[in-house]
């Protein structure tokens, strides 16, 4: 692997991404969003994707523009609840989905990236999450067709009392598509306030973690004590440019 890991090219970044590949993939709502990528993936052609992110875009932008052309098999995801495709197609048995709390979900793409095989934590516990039955995908009819499986749990001395906690498993993927604001050659990358949220613990998730940056900046000019991820978790860089489009989900104004 050459330390220098920028290319050429969205369209070269992800022209080994296969269909049925596993991602993981930043952003929460709209914020942060690779939709550089995300876009190449679509023009790419590949499906039956199985991808792992706080959310699905919505209808027309972010994963959303997948979902709309049946490039998704499988969502991972804490929040699903401003897409109405994504609603549809779940909904009809066309999409599974695997619903798991926002928090858990940042633990599992974070133990994944570290190397921690599965953790115990009280979020889920006396709930379906833990004892099965969620619907990860319908039938036509409307029936469950399959759901989720029970967990197991355990109790543990903690804080001074017997607590019941639920196993739950890392998550690893084939790829990772993140956005930064700014990286160096070497994959060193700096987010932009609120913009980073899952972006750091789904590229650890990556096998292949590509990145595009809205600047590029040599070796050196980034301060070790500002890079939020360092650059062993990053294989690949576009630049994009800071003219990109920012799509804001929900624009809210005060009223005078």
């Amino acid at each position: 692997m050459t330390l220098d890991k920028v290319v050429g090219s969205a369209r070269e970044a992800v022209a080994d991404i296969p269909s049925g590949a596993s991602l993981a993939v930043g952003g929460f709502g709209l914020c942060g969003i690779p939709m550089v990528l995300i876009q190449a993936i679509l023009d790419a052609g590949v499906d039956g994707l199985s991808i792992v992110s706080n959310n699905c875009g919505v209808d027309d932008w972010g994963l959303g523009v997948l979902l709309a052309e049946r490039r998704i098999a499988k969502m991972t995801s804490s929040y699903v609840g401003e897409n109405k495709e994504f609603e549809r197609q779940y909904l009809s048995g066309e999409l599974e989905l695997e619903l798991t709390p926002q928090g858990t979900l940042a633990e599992k793409l974070r133990a994944g990236g570290s190397g921690i095989a599965a953790f115990f934590t009280q979020t889920g516990v006396g709930t379906q999450v833990a004892e099965g039955g969620l619907p990860q995908r319908y039938n036509g009819d409307g029936s469950i067709a399959v759901a989720s499986a029970a967990k197991p749990v355990q109790s543990f001395e903690f804080a001074g009392a017997a607590r019941e906690f639920v196993l739950e498993e890392a998550i690893t993927t084939d790829f990772a598509l993140v956005h930064a604001l700014r990286g160096d050659r070497y994959g060193n990358l700096v987010f932009d306030k609120s913009a980073r949220n899952f972006s750091p613990l789904a590229a650890m998730a990556g096998r292949v973690c590509i990145a595009q940056v809205e600047e590029i900046v040599d070796v050196g000019e980034l301060d070790p004590d500002a890079v939020h991820l360092p650059g062993i978790y990053v294989d690949r860089i576009i630049v994009v440019g800071t003219d990109i489009e920012k799509r804001i989900e929900r624009r809210t104004v005060r009223e005078d």
